[in-house]
């Protein structure tokens, strides 16, 4: 029997920062409104642009690096798969949602001087950065004059 391929691959930029909420267990789940646009040229000739805003969620690890590095603007590249959910309000109305499930994200660009950095889910569901963040930046043991590093600053980083 067959299976089907549920995948979504979306590059735009976050309409606003993130939001993160912590389950009760703990895991971290962050949600971002993401536009996409394309462009296209009616029967006249004439330019027409079309914005598309989805919304995608984070979650466990992902969230976290989501959710203290990402900021409305950026451009960022996201896969993941497409979740529908339907939800019945205390008036009775049904609603309906889309969301975006990610799996995988890769910040694009440059902000404040970061390159892109990559974040994805391994096969075993554990997310790993491909690329240590700032937070995680060692400490050296030793103080910096003894590295022979008397004029290092934090600037020099390229990260």
């Amino acid at each position: 029997m067959a299976r089907g391929v549920n995948k979504v691959i979306l590059v735009g930029n976050l309409g606003n920062d993130p939001e993160t909420k912590y389950t009760q267990g703990g895991m971290a789940v962050t949600t971002i409104s993401l536009a996409t646009s394309s462009v296209r040229k009616d029967k006249d000739g004439n330019t027409q642009e079309r914005t598309e805003w989805h919304r995608v969620k984070f979650f466990g690890k992902l969230g976290e690096i989501a959710g203290e590095y990402l900021r409305k603007g950026r451009q960022v590249y996201v896969e993941g798969s497409i979740r529908y959910d339907k939800f019945t309000g205390q008036d009775g109305v049904e609603k309906y949602f889309t969301d975006i499930v990610a799996d995988e994200m890769q910040m694009l660009g440059s902000t404040e001087g970061r390159g892109a950095e990559r974040t994805e889910r391994s096969s075993g569901g554990s997310e790993r950065p491909s690329r240590p963040a700032p937070a995680q930046r060692r400490e050296p043991s030793q103080p910096a004059s003894q590295q022979g590093m008397d004029d290092f600053a934090d600037d020099d980083i390229p990260f």
